[in-house]
């Protein structure tokens, strides 16, 4: 929430981020004193990850927080449609989780991690954003139980706005969004939404407004991350699982040992040792009949092609020249080259059998059969003194036609 300015420093001469609040964020004066008590808290951290909270002050009826500037994107710019590479990953989880791990020593649940909070420079530095936001795990001076639930308007449901002091809808936590006591096992189902979509490149629960995607926070389970993302290493999932676990008594139940299996996972994924998961196989459809028809007729069509004037002019192929073998003006069947090549028996339904000479078009010599008897026309294993023979003759063999 709130309006973030570019400014400079002119007493140190250094760039600030300049970070105004709107009126309705201090509008309680009890929420005012949690406010700066839990910001003064926050910039007492000293950590490489997170960023620095110079000074927290009002000016001209504004509250403003003054904080270290960071040149760089926000994670959300840098995830992409399909997930990020498990080395960019692992580079820039390790850091999230340390400086959550450091947060949590000090007592502050971040209440408010997401994509859009983490900063990553160019050198691959990664900053977490509005500690300054965040609530104290420790006894407070100033009681305000509104402050640990989700803000409710005056009916008692959500407020529809996007992005409050007490967190954003898609990022939260199933006890956050039920408006119970948070603890820092909140972050950690926080933190494992923000691994979800670094790996797979979209939320784990992303509804059709506010309302809806708190709901399936709190009552459904995400599309398992393994389908989401096949191939995804097995420690890596079931870290993210056990992050994401509704009931935070089962999840980890320390930002420090999610930290240490990252560091172990990123050491593997370095030295080229990390397993990657099965990628799980889609079934096959079965392609309909007629596809196949039409792949087979194609196929014909084309050896067809190759066999009668494929490569016709091309380099390397031979060429083929089509000449007639018979004048018979019926129906000719059954061929049979002689085994010299030289002539060509066959069968006719109008002439009989008959023998022609490879090339010539002619049928010097031709035999009348009957009609209703099947002819086959086969060669003499005798040729050439004996030239055709045909199994409906009742002589073996008669020399020039069959």
């Amino acid at each position: 929430m709130g309006v973030v300015y570019k400014a400079r420093d002119t007493r140190l001469n250094r760039l600030a981020a300049i970070k105004v609040l709107p009126p309705a964020a201090t509008i309680s004066q009890e929420r005012k004193l949690r406010f700066f008590q839990e910001a003064r808290a926050a910039s007492a951290l000293n950590h490489p990850n997170i960023i620095t909270v110079y000074e927290i002050d009002r000016t001209d009826g504004v509250d403003f927080i003054a904080m270290e500037f960071v040149e760089g994107k926000t994670l959300d710019r840098l995830i992409p449609g399909r997930g990020m590479r498990l080395r960019d990953l692992f580079k820039y989880s390790v850091q999230i989780a340390d400086a959550l791990a450091a947060a949590h020593g000090a007592g502050i649940v971040h209440r408010d991690l997401k994509p859009g909070n983490v900063m990553v420079t160019e050198t691959g530095l990664v900053k977490v954003l509005d500690f300054g936001l965040a609530k104290l795990t420790q006894p407070a001076e100033v009681s305000d139980t509104d402050l640990t639930r989700t803000m409710k308007g005056p009916g008692g449901g959500l407020r529809t706005t996007e992005g409050t002091v007490l967190g954003t809808a898609a990022y939260m936590s199933p006890e956050q969004a039920e408006g119970l006591e948070v603890d820092t096992r909140s972050d950690i189902f926080s933190f494992g939404l923000l691994l979800y979509e670094m790996v797979t490149g979209h939320r784990a629960f992303q509804g059709a407004s506010q309302m809806s995607t708190v709901a399936a926070i709190i009552m459904q389970e995400p599309v398992p991350v393994g389908e989401a993302a096949p191939g995804l290493p097995g420690e890596l999932e079931r870290l993210i699982n056990r992050c994401l676990r509704k009931d935070r008594n089962q999840r980890w139940q320390a930002m420090a040992d999610v930290k240490i299996t990252l560091e172990e996972l990123k050491r593997e994924e370095d030295a080229g040792r990390l397993a990657l998961g099965a990628a799980k196989a889609r079934p096959l459809r079965r392609p309909a009949g007629w596809v196949v028809a039409l792949v087979v007729v194609a196929a014909a069509a084309a050896l067809l092609g190759a066999w009668l004037g494929g490569g016709r002019g091309a380099a390397g192929r031979p060429a083929y020249d089509l000449r007639p073998l018979t004048a018979d003006s019926g129906l000719t069947f059954q061929p049979a080259i002689s085994p010299d090549g030289t002539l060509l028996a066959y069968a006719s339904d109008r002439a009989g059998n008959g023998v022609s000479t490879c090339g010539s078009g002619r049928s010097p010599a031709a035999s009348p059969s009957s009609s209703r008897r099947r002819r086959w026309t086969t060669w003499s294993p005798r040729f050439p003194p004996t030239a055709a023979r045909s199994p409906s003759a009742r002589t073996g063999t008669a020399a020039g036609s069959f």
